[in-house]
């Protein structure tokens, strides 16, 4: 753990600081010293010879880095400590420029729309299959994939969610044979797959399947701290050219705290990955059955499976469906939250979803079985009359750039209706835009605001934060 053992080394110098952070190594912020400790604080320190520097790694990064590479199986790996949403930018911003086409399903996350209203890409989104029990969008069809390169042999890249939220994955070899038959790259959303690197029962991991990049979240299933993720990129990628792309967005003052965490986590899971992710895996199909056998609830897995759109399942997601037991899944986080002391990861209109990973006990399970299941005596209704539908194919009417850049209006969110958006509306998490900018505003979107604002979704990304007004195109 060459970062690791680089700030040991660098603890017993008992240098004197001249340096920044200015609270020096805790002294002059006794309140945060208290609050983090001074272990902590002590490594809370900036770049310099004996610790290298993440924006040019010579030395003890570099190394690091190499070792993930190692670990994942990719050509690089890169520290990234501005979180996944840094990564997918990176990935977006180095295959494409202004003007250029990418492929990509429209449940992305609002990083990837970000990427493109930065450097001014043009999305061909693929409209996801839809779960219409439910309500859930699915992965992308490798003849929908087919057909928008078939479309566009212009594109650049092809992007693939690998998994989605709910644990959904594509046809991830087939869509990388296709797209590099065209000479395309392939882009990799992963914050929710680092566990797919260290377990052959797990669906394929996308550097392993060939894929030319991939956005690890590492803080998510591979146990390190909030912000810290990989970007992997394969052979067909040039290593310094992302660097570069990295360097314009990422921090010239990078955590060494997030960076050893990246380092610990990396080396616990070359090490002891398979068995760690065994035991998730066996926690969650126990946790799954309990669930099922309460009545209404539906934890969804491997039967979802159809060989296209739902090409294969991570079954340490657990993801439950609400609606039967009258209930909307943000009402049953809600519960959970208030009423139980459960923090769960999200709740939709029509899904929960509990997110188990490295730290999790079987004590842990135990108690979310047992509060769902008084959940649903205590607070069950008729369903009927629920909204559900998740997804909503959305009329893309200009580039998400140009329609962000554009001059606009503020209107009341009623009176937006057959205008063009041009900023976003979503329920974070899980940050997949209802509305991106250079959409087209129609009833059915509005409806759907009004009844996940109703039902207590926490809604994110306008200008006005209360989503009284949206921001759209000026006529």
């Amino acid at each position: 753990m060459p970062v690791l053992e680089a700030l040991e080394r660098f603890k017993k110098m008992r240098v004197v600081p001249f340096d920044v952070p200015g609270h020096k190594r805790g002294r002059g912020n006794k309140a945060l010293l208290n609050f983090l400790g001074e272990k902590c604080l002590s490594v809370d320190v900036n770049s310099m010879k004996p610790l290298d520097n993440l924006c040019h790694p010579v030395s003890v990064i570099k190394e690091a880095e190499e070792l993930a590479a190692d670990a994942f199986g990719a050509e690089h790996a890169f520290f990234m400590v501005g979180g996944t949403t840094s990564a997918v930018q990176t990935m977006i911003l180095t295959a494409c420029k202004r003007g250029d086409k990418i492929i990509l399903p429209r449940n992305v996350h609002r990083s990837a729309i970000n990427a493109m209203i930065l450097c001014g890409a043009i999305p061909i989104y693929i409209n996801p299959q839809m779960d219409k029990q439910l309500g859930i969008s699915l992965g992308m069809s490798v003849e929908e994939v087919k057909k928008a390169i078939r479309e566009n042999p212009d594109a650049k890249a092809v992007l693939v969610n690998n998994p989605t939220y709910y644990g959904i994955c594509s046809n991830l070899k087939e869509i990388i044979k296709v797209a590099h038959e065209h000479n395309m790259l392939v882009l990799a959303d992963e914050a929710h797959g680092t566990h797919f690197y260290f377990n052959k029962r797990l669906p394929i991991a996308a550097i392993h399947a060939g894929a030319d990049m991939a956005a690890v979240s590492m803080h998510k299933s591979g146990g390190s701290l909030t912000q810290s993720s990989f970007l992997l990129t394969g052979k067909n990628v040039k290593a310094g050219y992302v660097h570069q792309i990295i360097n314009l967005t990422q921090t010239t003052s990078g955590s060494y705290l997030l960076m050893s965490s990246l380092d610990i986590s990396r080396s616990n899971l070359a090490v002891h990955g398979s068995e760690i992710f065994d035991f998730v895996i066996d926690l969650v199909d126990y946790a799954r059955q309990e669930i099922n056998n309460i009545g209404d609830y539906y934890a969804y897995a491997d039967e979802k499976i159809n060989g296209d759109s739902v090409f294969d399942f991570d079954t340490t997601k657990l993801a439950i469906y609400t609606l039967p037991v009258g209930l909307a899944g943000i009402e049953v986080y809600d519960l959970l939250r208030d009423e139980y002391d459960i923090q769960a990861e999200f709740g939709d209109i029509g899904n929960l979803l509990a997110y188990v990973s490295v730290g999790d006990r079987a004590k842990d399970i135990e108690r979310l079985v047992s509060a769902l299941a008084e959940i649903r005596r205590n607070y069950k209704k008729d369903h009927k009359g629920m909204l559900e539908a998740e997804y909503i194919s959305p009329k893309v009417m200009c580039g998400p750039q140009d329609a962000f850049y554009s001059e606009k209006v503020s209107l009341p969110l009623d009176e937006s209706c057959g205008k063009v958006c041009s900023e976003f509306v979503m329920c974070y998490p899980p940050g997949i835009p209802i509305l991106a900018p250079g959409e087209l505003i129609t009833p059915e979107i509005l409806e759907y605001i009004h009844y996940a604002k109703d039902k207590g979704c926490s809604m994110t990304g306008p200008e006005d934060m209360e989503i009284k007004r949206l921001n759209v195109i000026k006529e």
